[in-house]
């Protein structure tokens, strides 16, 4: 009864941002369980060919939905006041690019399959999912915005569960290939994005509108090459893997990226809320506010991302098993890059409010440069597992190029504060930089492991009284 007393006392944003998290976890958190299921019915080829579908599908999609979900959107509810016609012609324009696109592929897709490596119905399910997932998208940033959570809540859950149930089902009745499991993801977003789309479009009333379509190409359009960049560096691994040395290692390698980067359910629900609260902040000139709890936020990701790094081996053993052993050493670099991969939109988010997307574009366009660059100089070298630390390296340099146009978007606006801390952030990222190092040569020795782990569980019971006033600092 107190924690109810409690929560209800919480603001609306407070409610919201916990129902964001747990609805984030939900989602994945369900897909991680399962993946177990998946790494045993499939063998690491077929594994590898799911992995590889789902990397093209994340680049693809840039060009076909112009991530309209994404930093337009939100600026786009901040600027205009029709939100339901906004959100409907957001839609049209993202299923008129899809259908487009589409079209464009078909009379070439002997070439483009090639290119691609992968068949034309893996590429047919690609433009199919493009076409119905973004209702979801929009939909769901839309409720994140205006902090509303059950609605939210519910549909995720409909679609964590349905998705690998509907995948299990389909291995199990057709046969263990990778296409089953890719064909009950897109059904999943189908019918969400079916029922969803015909919401939005009967609350907006239109598909198009031409100052709508207007502003979200010109805004999105020069943002191409950045989300193409931050795609590149999740998914470039991957496909560069998979064509230069093979499919298995594509899937060793996915598996331990997958368990990595749960970090970043978390730390995408929480930047889900932290983005209206730093938009609203801006707008108000309350700067030291958004710099206050972003400290605390960076450091409780900077633990969640060693409990990763300490428990790699086990999580790796649960998740794939014996055939995946040898992830357990992408884990450190790629958990060390969820936390650079939180860091990044702090100071991004400030290039998405003042509208500077020319700077949020070179930032991105280094960093992902830099990634291909370094993985085909270092995979043929040292081997596969050098991607993890190709990851690392490129979204520290990402972070950096961030924070540089960060404090020119200060100076330009005249913004004599200091948003962010940046002497902490620097020493907690130096700490976490450390902590990665160390971490590669614990696994070595397990009893060692965990006599770190015991003392660290000490060390967080003693100092459990800061622990909780931080995490009531950030709920209010």
């Amino acid at each position: 009864m107190q924690i109810i007393s409690k929560y209800r006392k919480l603001s609306d944003p407070a409610k919201a941002s916990i129902w964001f998290t747990i609805c984030s976890i939900l989602q994945k958190g369900i897909m991680f369980l399962t993946t177990p299921i998946f790494t045993r019915m499939l063998s690491t080829t077929e594994y590898g060919y799911y992995t590889v579908f789902m990397s093209w599908y994340a680049i693809i999609s840039i060009f076909t939905t112009l991530n309209l979900s994404a930093g337009v959107y939100n600026k786009g509810l901040i600027k205009f006041e029709d939100k339901n016609m906004l959100t409907a012609s957001f839609l049209g324009l993202s299923t008129f690019l899809s259908i487009i696109t589409l079209i464009i592929y078909l009379p070439f897709r002997e070439y483009f399959n090639g290119l691609l490596e992968l068949t034309t119905p893996f590429v047919i399910l690609i433009f199919i999912e493009s076409i119905f997932q973004p209702a979801f998208l929009l939909w769901s940033v839309g409720e994140r915005f205006d902090y509303k959570y059950k609605k939210l809540v519910i549909v995720t859950l409909i679609i964590s569960v349905l998705n690998p149930g509907l995948g299990v089902f389909l291995l199990h009745i057709f046969g263990k290939e990778a296409i089953w499991r890719v064909v009950a993801y897109v059904v999943t977003d189908v019918v969400v994005g079916v029922i969803l789309g015909r919401y939005i479009f009967l609350k907006g009333k239109t598909l198009f509108n031409v100052m709508y379509w207007k502003y979200a190409l010109k805004f999105n359009l020069p943002l191409i090459p950045h989300y193409l960049s931050m795609t590149l560096l999740n998914q470039a691994d991957r496909l560069m893997i998979n064509s230069m040395v093979g499919s298995s290692q594509a899937a060793i390698y996915s598996i331990a990226f997958t368990i990595s980067s749960m970090m970043s359910v978390i730390t995408t629900a929480i930047n889900g809320s932290f983005i209206p609260f730093s938009y609203k902040s801006l707008k108000e000139k309350q700067y030291l506010s958004i710099g206050g709890v972003a400290n605390q936020l960076l450091l409780i990701i900077a633990v969640l991302c060693t409990g990763t790094m300490l428990f790699g081996p086990e999580l790796i053993w649960v998740v794939g098993g014996e055939k995946y052993v040898d992830a357990i050493w992408i884990i450190p670099p790629v958990a060390a890059s969820v936390y650079f991969m939180f860091l990044y939109p702090l100071f991004g988010n400030i290039e998405f409010y003042y509208e500077k997307t020319k700077y949020v574009m070179i930032a991105s366009c280094i960093g992902s440069v830099a990634k291909i660059l370094l993985n085909y100089i270092c995979i043929p070298i040292f081997g596969y597992l050098s991607a993890g630390y190709t990851t690392l390296l490129c979204y520290i340099l990402f972070s950096l190029g961030h924070y540089f146009f960060y404090r020119k978007i200060c100076k330009e606006q005249e913004i004599e504060e200091d948003i962010y801390n940046i002497k902490m952030i620097f020493l907690v990222s130096v700490v976490m930089l450390i902590v990665m190092g160390l971490m590669t040569l614990l696994y070595k020795s397990v009893a060692l492991r965990y006599s770190v782990i015991f003392i660290l569980l000490i060390i967080l019971i003693v100092k459990r009284k800061y622990v909780i006033a931080s995490i009531r600092s950030i709920k209010r």
